[in-house]
C-alpha cells in the first residue's frame, strides 16, 4: 500500500497491517514519507487509536528502525527509569546518581521538552560543557565504569522515534495513548535495559488528566514491555500542581542537586526516592522498596549521591565545579515577582498553564527549532495549601527578556488559584502498577 492508502484506511478507522506498519516507519525513517505525510497518520491515529496488534506491531518497527543496543559487557541487572512528562520534573537528574551510587547501572537516553513539559535533555544541557550527544561506543563505556550514561537519541538508535517526537510536539498529536507508549517503550527497549520504572503523571500538568487515562497507558506500556520480555513496574503519580518549586532548566538542576544533599522540598523528594526504590527492587540491590529506601537515604547522607552525580558530569564533558558552585549555572539577569491578589490559601494550581507561560519566557519551545533559554524560568514561592496574603509574592519570574514578562505574569497568575480554605492534601503516589 501506498502512504495515502495507509492514512486513509487509518482515518476511516480501518485496521493497518503489521507489515505495512513496518514499511510505512522505515519509509518515515528513510524520508521517503514525508513528514506531512507522518503528521496526518498521527492525527488519524489520534482519532482513530491503534488496536493491541498494531501497537505492537508499530512499537516493533520504531524499536528496530535502528540499532537496539548490547549492553551484555555490563553484568549487572540495567535499570532506567521514564516520566511521561510535567511541569518542574527534575527526577531524573537525582534518580540516575542514586542508583547509580547504590549499584544499579543505569543506561538513561532522554528526550526534550514536548509541548508544556521540560525535556530531560535541555535541562542537562545547562550544566556547562555537558554532552548528551556522545556515540553508542562512550555510552557503553560510561555505563560499564561510571555505571550510568544520560545522553539523547543518536541517529542509531530508534530513529523514527527521533523523528517522529519532534514532529508531534508542533502538529497536537503528543498526548496520544498509542503514539507516547510506542515512543517510550521503543527508546527504553532500544538502550539495552532489563526492566524499566514508569513514572506516569496524573493531574492538569500531565498529558494524562485522569487517573483512567494515565491507568491505561501505563498497562499499554507494561504490555509492550512484556512483549519483549521486559519487567515493567509504573507508578501514578500527582501532577495536579509542578513538582518541588524550581520551573525551568538551569533552576532545576540547582533543585536537583539540592536533593541529593537532602536539601529539596519534599514532594519531589519523596517521588524520587518512590521512583529509585523501585529501581533498586528491579536490580536486585534491595529486597524491597523499605530496605531500598534506606540504601539512598544512606547515600544521600555519606555523599556518595552527589559524588556519583559529579562524576557522571565529568565523564559527559560538564564542569563537575558547577555541582557546588551555582554561579556557574546559567542565571538569569533579573527577577520580577507575581503576588496574591487577595488573602487566604492557594487551592489549585493549573499547571499546563504554568508550563505553557515557561515556554513564552523561553524555557521550553514553541517550534521545533526553537532557542531555548536555559536560565530563565520560575520560582514556586506559594503551592497549594499555603497560606497566602494580598500582595505577598507568590511566583518569582526569572528573565533576561522583558518582553514576555507582562504576558507571562498574567498567564502565571490565571493558573493559580485562591479560597478561603486549605484543600485536603491529595497523595502523590496514586496507584502502583506491574
Amino acid at each position: 500500500m501506498q502512504p495515502y492508502e495507509l492514512i486513509k484506511a487509518k482515518r476511516d478507522g480501518g485496521r493497518l497491517d503489521p507489515s505495512d506498519i513496518q514499511a510505512f516507519i522505515q519509509a518515515y525513517t528513510a524520508g521517503t514519507v514525508a513528514d506531512y505525510q507522518m503528521a496526518a497518520m498521527c492525527m488519524a491515529i489520534f482519532f482513530k487509536g491503534l488496536d493491541s496488534r498494531e501497537l505492537g506491531a508499530w512499537a516493533r518497527a520504531m524499536l528496530h528502525s535502528g540499532e537496539v543496543l548490547d549492553l551484555s559487557d555490563t553484568p549487572a541487572i540495567k535499570v532506567d527509569k521514564h516520566s511521561t512528562g510535567g511541569v518542574g520534573d527534575k527526577v531524573s537528574l537525582s534518580l540516575a546518581p542514586l542508583a547509580a551510587a547504590c549499584g544499579v547501572p543505569v543506561p538513561m537516553i532522554s528526550g526534550r521538552g514536548l509541548g508544556h513539559t521540560g525535556g530531560t535533555l535541555d535541562k542537562l544541557e545547562s550544566i556547562p560543557g555537558f554532552n548528551v550527544n556522545l556515540s553508542t561506543a562512550d555510552y557503553r563505556r560510561l555505563v560499564r565504569e561510571v555505571g550510568c550514561c544520560l545522553i539523547g537519541q543518536t541517529a542509531q538508535v530508534a530513529p523514527a522515534d527521533k523523528k517522529l517526537y519532534a514532529l508531534r510536539d508542533v502538529t497536537a498529536t503528543v498526548d496520544c495513548i498509542p503514539l507516547i507508549a510506542s515512543s517510550i517503550m521503543s527508546k527504553k527497549l532500544a538502550e539495552g535495559i532489563d526492566a524499566l520504572v514508569l513514572d506516569v503523571k496524573v493531574g492538569s500538568g500531565a498529558f494524562m488528566k485522569t487517573a483512567d487515562d494515565a491507568r491505561v497507558l501505563a498497562r499499554t506500556m507494561i504490555g509492550l514491555g512484556a512483549e519483549m520480555n521486559r519487567k515493567v513496574v509504573a507508578l501514578l503519580t500527582d501532577m495536579d500542581q509542578p513538582l518541588g518549586r524550581q520551573v525551568g532548566n538551569a533552576l532545576e538542576v540547582r533543585e536537583a542537586v539540592d536533593m541529593l544533599r537532602g536539601e529539596a522540598p519534599d514532594d519531589y523528594t519523596e517521588i524520587t526516592y518512590a521512583l529509585t526504590a523501585e529501581m533498586l527492587v528491579l536490580g536486585k540491590k534491595a529486597a524491597n522498596v523499605e530496605e531500598a529506601r534506606g540504601m539512598l537515604r544512606r547515600s544521600v547522607e555519606d555523599g556518595s549521591a552527589i559524588q556519583k552525580l559529579k562524576e557522571i558530569v565529568q565523564s559527559q564533558g560538564g564542569d563537575p565545579r558547577s555541582i557546588d558552585d551555582y554561579s556557574l549555572l546559567p542565571t538569569a539577569k533579573a527577577t520580577t515577582d507575581v503576588v496574591a491578589p487577595r488573602d487566604g490559601f492557594v487551592t489549585g494550581i493549573h499547571t499546563e498553564g504554568v508550563g505553557l507561560a515557561a515556554v513564552a519566557l523561553g524555557a521550553g519551545r514553541q517550534r521545533v527549532d526553537s532557542k531555548i533559554d536555559p536560565a530563565v524560568g520560575f520560582t514556586l514561592l506559594k503551592k497549594v495549601g499555603d497560606a497566602v496574603t494580598q500582595g505577598e509574592p507568590v511566583v518569582q519570574v526569572h528573565y533576561n527578556d522583558a518582553g514576555p514578562v507582562e504576558d507571562v505574569k498574567a498567564r502565571l497568575l490565571a493558573a493559580y488559584r485562591f479560597g478561603d480554605r486549605a484543600p485536603a492534601a491529595r497523595p502523590l503516589v496514586l496507584e502502583r502498577l506491574e
